[in-house]
């Protein structure tokens, strides 16, 4: 019970901080078919357009996929618990903000590992290989590159 009553709240926070509302309008720019999900959630399946490059995203409360989510599922088990998670950080960032702040979380696990998502706090926290990732180790890479690039202009 305690719980339907956070997912409603969530629910509601989502749509007032306009996180779901601009969820709804990318997937429906995006020519998706919805339906209703567990624990509150709006499932956009069939998403067209090819960007981003996802297996899922969410924006507020809405999953969406080029897939179904059951097909998404039976290749990525724990994906919908991943994309839930989001749904609490948009909750948690009082919606909109959170999509510049992923911006600087993906560039700083770039600059660490080579890897939008290693590093980053909100793919760690939904769950890397529940969201089908795999850590990468901590090396600098993206920053070495980046200088080894400068290195050969100069």
């Amino acid at each position: 019970m305690q719980r339907r009553v956070a997912h409603r709240l969530r629910q509601v926070g989502n749509v007032v901080n306009l996180s779901t509302p601009l969820g709804l309008a990318v997937a429906a720019a995006g020519r998706a078919r919805f339906r209703r999900g567990p624990r509150g959630l709006v499932l956009a399946e069939r998403y067209r357009p090819r960007f981003p490059r996802a297996g899922a995203f969410t924006i507020g409360n809405v999953v969406v996929t080029g897939r179904t989510v059951e097909e998404l599922e039976s290749s990525a088990p724990g994906t919908t618990d991943h994309e839930d998670a989001h749904a609490w950080q948009y909750l948690a960032t009082l919606g909109l903000p959170f999509l510049p702040l992923y911006g600087v979380a993906c560039l700083w696990s770039w600059l660490r590992t080579g890897d939008w998502a290693s590093r980053n706090v909100f793919e760690r926290q939904a769950g890397l290989p529940a969201g089908g990732y795999h850590e990468h180790p901590a090396d600098w890479t993206g920053w070495r590159s980046i200088r080894s690039r400068i290195g050969r202009k100069t």
